[in-house]
């Protein structure tokens, strides 16, 4: 599908969570990253796109940070985060009108190393087959099961490290995780809510840098990628 035929897409970066395992002084989207904070970074490839009409982005309604940031894109739109990150997505989603723009994108506050081609080669595959999907990237190391002491070797063959974005059409999206929440269902990821309604997923292999900033490690890590290939 050429890039200029794409949808009417909405975005939605949750980002009302404080990140504690990064053991910082503010949440770690926050976190500057060669001048700029994480969130900055996150953003920046979605708003590259003509096809995002809008981008809403999920804060603590008591969030301090956020208007020290340089965001003030027209497009973006600031909604109430909510207690666990699938409370955030579905409060923007609920903003969202389905008939102006059909799809959208799902897309973590602390992944700041997406790049543009690889989200246009998952909306572009996503098009194509008609349903929603997922970036991902293969697994390579040989993988354990257990705690303390191994179990045993989990086959490697068909497990994938989900990434984001995530997209799916907006109303399905919606519908999924709240009638999965309804049900008592864990959410870690958009996918699961809708491979939970058995609905299909599509995985789009991406750029293995496409990392989530959790730890303080990942910070120098993602800092060497944009050093390397920005």
């Amino acid at each position: 599908m050429p890039i200029n035929s794409f949808p009417a897409i909405s975005a939605v970066i949750p980002a009302a969570g404080v990140g504690q395992r990064m053991q910082a002084d503010k949440p770690k989207q926050y976190l500057r990253l060669h001048g700029k904070t994480i969130l900055e970074h996150s953003i920046k490839p979605l708003f590259m796109l003509d096809a995002v009409k809008h981008l809403y982005l999920a804060l603590s309604p008591d969030d301090p940070y956020f208007s020290a940031t340089g965001l003030t894109d027209e497009r973006l739109i600031r909604v109430d985060g909510g207690a666990e990150r699938v409370n955030s997505v579905l409060n923007a989603l609920q903003h969202i009108d389905a008939t102006e723009t059909p799809w959208v994108l799902v897309h973590d506050a602390a992944r700041p190393l997406v790049r543009r081609e690889d989200i246009e080669l998952l909306i572009t595959r996503c098009m194509a087959v008609g349903h929603g999907g997922i970036l991902a990237t293969p697994v390579r190391d040989t993988m354990k099961r257990g705690s303390q002491l191994v179990q045993h070797t989990v086959d490697r063959q068909q497990l994938w490290h989900a990434l984001t974005p995530q997209f799916f059409p907006t109303a399905l999206l919606r519908d999924c995780i709240t009638r999965a929440l309804a049900a008592g269902v864990t959410i870690t990821d958009e996918a699961s809510a809708i491979e939970w309604a058995n609905e299909p997923v599509l995985l789009v292999e991406g750029h293995s840098d496409n990392l989530k900033i959790t730890r303080p490690a990942d910070l120098q890590l993602a800092a060497f990628y944009l050093e390397q290939n920005r």
